[in-house]
């Protein structure tokens, strides 16, 4: 009896978790990101899938500092054009420390405080193989320890 109710346990979990497999699919287009009082990300590389037709990112400032001293954006660009955005960002305030109309910046949140979150959405198609990206907080000071590689997966 026992090895009965252990078999059909293992066919329903089997089963839910062919059931749960799209919803899985559909989150590999989104990535969750943290960034924290102490300057850092919680991870320093992204791939986005080729299959992605859009990838979100989702930004939470995890620390508890306002954003005016210690406010956190993701921004992303081709690796070659990170400084240049960058620096560029120091001194675009008004817009979220990414200079207005900047055909470099792929895609990128708002500056965020403590406990605060955004998200953005970019095209996949905005991403070409063989490129090197990488995303990085443009808040003035931040880029040079806030940063990491963004990669176009297979």
């Amino acid at each position: 009896m026992k090895i009965s109710q252990h078999t059909t346990a293992l066919a329903l979990i089997s089963a839910a978790a062919a059931f749960a497999a799209p919803a899985f699919a559909a989150d590999a287009c989104t990535a969750d990101i943290e960034a924290n009082d102490a300057m850092q990300f919680n991870t320093s590389s992204m791939t986005v899938p080729k299959s992605c037709k859009d990838f979100t990112v989702k930004l939470k400032h995890t620390g508890k500092m306002a954003k005016t001293s210690m406010g956190h954006n993701w921004v992303l660009s081709k690796t070659a054009d990170m400084a240049s955005v960058a620096a560029d960002g120091l001194t675009a305030a008004a817009s979220e420390h990414v200079k207005a109309g900047d055909s470099r910046v792929i895609a990128h949140t708002r500056v965020i405080g403590g406990g605060e979150s955004d998200a953005v959405k970019f095209a996949g198609s905005k991403l070409k193989a063989g490129e090197s990206y990488s995303f990085f907080c443009s808040f003035p000071g931040h880029s040079s320890l806030m940063k990491g590689t963004l990669q176009l997966g297979k």
